[in-house]
């Protein structure tokens, strides 16, 4: 029996091969002998001189020790399109953009037993939360928590169904494909004309139906189209348009906004595109002049107080935006962190059917505030029926800090638990969400964080509102609140919040619904005034001309 070796192989994308796939700076030599390889194929190999290993000098060892890296590349024209199969750790020598994306994950879920998959590797959107999930027996896909409505599925492993076993019986599949097989060198192109067959093939729809209901949009021309109608939106200064910053922050530290790429750049204290349009004016930069490349190039820097950096996103992967188009009817396109997905019209409707009713008018005063903290207390403060909750916690002894809510109040006879947050990104909104969710499953699950929750809430009220809040909290007469401070008209509803907002709050009312707790959206009014941006303080030192 022929001894299996393992492949990980790469499909490239129409038009590129050989001559055009690998990187201008790559390190790899073509001028090699090989007997072996199938007609029409190239190879390339890595051939690296021995040096001794960085621990060596570290712990100054006296024998001589050497390592080297090998490796090989070979692509292997096959049906039109060319294949590069990776040997060794060499395939970053190709072109980001020269392969398709999603190849290994098609191959996979066309190949695979639905019933003996292994592991999964997830991304979550909305909350930029990437995670591996490995079970220790062969099992189904909804065992490894998978939400079709919310996630995206980068990566699949398990084992292949009966009539692709000849060729391979285990497959990893993301970007690229990992397999073992048997199969010999002149076999090769046999092997990735029945891959190819099955990176085309939709069958998987029948073994995974709505495994994807947002997807990644890989069509360069559709891409293209995209970032197009990006492009219009930011020269026409489109308000659907919007800049954050693509990660959750800490804002009690203080953080500032500054950008980098067309000169030296004001400091300002709020995030959000009209200050990249001030910046931008200010240093004479013709919007219609500005490319794709330009908003990747500039950069979004967040400071401290002094304008000293802290950390920096492209100002392409810190911009939000749905759009369509034209010859792509019944679908939306939206954009986070630097990429486009694709989301079917009918699953966005599902959603404004669900969330739209949730919505209500607000019941909280407007924002006006510097922060959260200060606007929570201040609403408090303001009337004495109002539990101001911010940062306490009602978490077991010995367990990780859990907040009940920031504002707890008695409306409709039930006790409202409202979460409060400045922000329509995202990582943010996704956070609150969890946070609403986990605090009342705490109080459902854990008597102590009730009987914590009761001494908090005496501490703040008098006695006659206490106890008609007490009694309502123990009898689980309950809501949760989302108080979202905004600027975007509430007319607007569930269309307020991005997509992968609406996604992560659909969820969370789910599974508020199943503590049967009622859930609601309210839109604060943002009135604060925007202060001016103001210049970073000079140190002694030079100053660079830029941020």
């Amino acid at each position: 029996m022929a001894k299996s070796k393992a492949f990980s192989i790469y499909l490239l994308k129409e038009g590129y091969d050989a001559a055009n796939a690998l990187r201008e700076d790559h390190a790899l030599d073509d001028d090699i002998g090989a007997q072996g390889l199938p007609e029409g194929a190239t190879l390339f190999v890595l051939d690296s001189d021995p040096r001794p290993p960085w621990w060596k000098s570290y712990f100054n060892v006296e024998k001589n020790l050497t390592q080297v890296n090998k490796g090989a590349l070979v692509f292997l024209p096959v049906g039109g399109r060319c294949f590069a199969l990776s040997f060794g750790h060499v395939a970053h020598n190709l072109i980001d953009s020269s392969y398709e994306y999603d190849f290994g994950l098609r191959v996979t879920l066309n190949s695979l037993d639905p019933h003996k998959l292994k592991s999964t590797d997830t991304l979550d959107p909305g909350a930029a939360k990437r995670q591996r999930t490995q079970l220790p027996i062969e099992s189904e896909l909804t065992l490894f928590d998978f939400d079709r409505d919310s996630t995206i599925l980068r990566s699949l492993t398990g084992k292949v169904r009966d009539e692709h076993k000849e060729l391979f019986r285990h497959a990893t599949g993301g970007s690229n494909l990992r397999i073992s097989t048997d199969v010999e060198a002149d076999r090769l192109a046999t092997l990735c004309e029945k891959l190819l067959d099955l990176y085309q093939s939709e069958e998987y729809k029948a073994a995974f139906p709505d495994i994807q209901n947002i997807m990644p949009v890989r069509d360069p021309a559709q891409i293209e189209a995209l970032n197009g109608r990006l492009l219009a939106a930011f020269r026409a200064r489109n308000p659907d348009l919007n800049l954050t910053v693509p990660e959750i922050i800490n804002y009690s530290d203080n953080l500032y906004a500054a950008f980098a790429g067309a000169g030296r750049s004001l400091v300002y204290d709020d995030v959000y595109i009209g200050r990249y349009y001030e910046y931008l004016d200010e240093h004479g930069i013709d919007l219609n002049a500005l490319g794709v490349e330009d908003l990747r190039r500039h950069v979004l820097v967040l400071t401290d107080e002094e304008g000293n950096s802290r950390d920096r996103y492209s100002i392409f992967k810190s911009l939000v935006f749905d759009t369509t188009l034209e010859d792509a009817q019944g679908e939306t396109f939206h954009l986070c962190e630097g990429n486009w997905y694709r989301i079917d019209d009918t699953y966005i409707a599902r959603l404004s059917a669900y969330l739209d009713p949730l919505c209500a008018d607000s019941d909280l005063p407007p924002y006006d505030h510097p922060s959260e903290g200060e606007y929570n207390a201040a609403v408090g403060a303001g009337d004495a029926a109002i539990a101001c909750l911010d940062t306490k916690n009602i978490s077991p002894d010995g367990q990780s800090a859990v907040e009940p809510c920031d504002l707890l109040a008695v409306r409709d006879g039930v006790a409202a638990f409202y979460h409060v947050k400045v922000s329509t990104l995202s990582a943010q909104l996704s956070h609150l969400f969890n946070q609403g969710v986990n605090a009342i499953e705490l109080m459902r699950l854990e008597p102590q964080a009730v009987d914590k929750l009761e001494a908090l809430i005496r501490e703040v009220l008098a006695d006659g509102d206490a106890d008609a809040m007490v009694t309502l909290v123990r009898d689980r007469k309950c809501r949760i609140v989302f108080g979202i401070v905004t600027r975007k008209d509430p007319a607007g509803r569930s269309l307020n919040l991005p997509l992968f907002s609406r996604i992560s709050l659909m969820r969370g009312m789910k599974a508020l619904q199943l503590m049967d707790v009622p859930g609601r959206v309210i839109f604060i009014a943002d009135q604060v005034v925007a202060a001016e941006g103001r210049k970073k303080k000079r140190k002694k030192k030079d100053v660079p001309d830029e941020v």
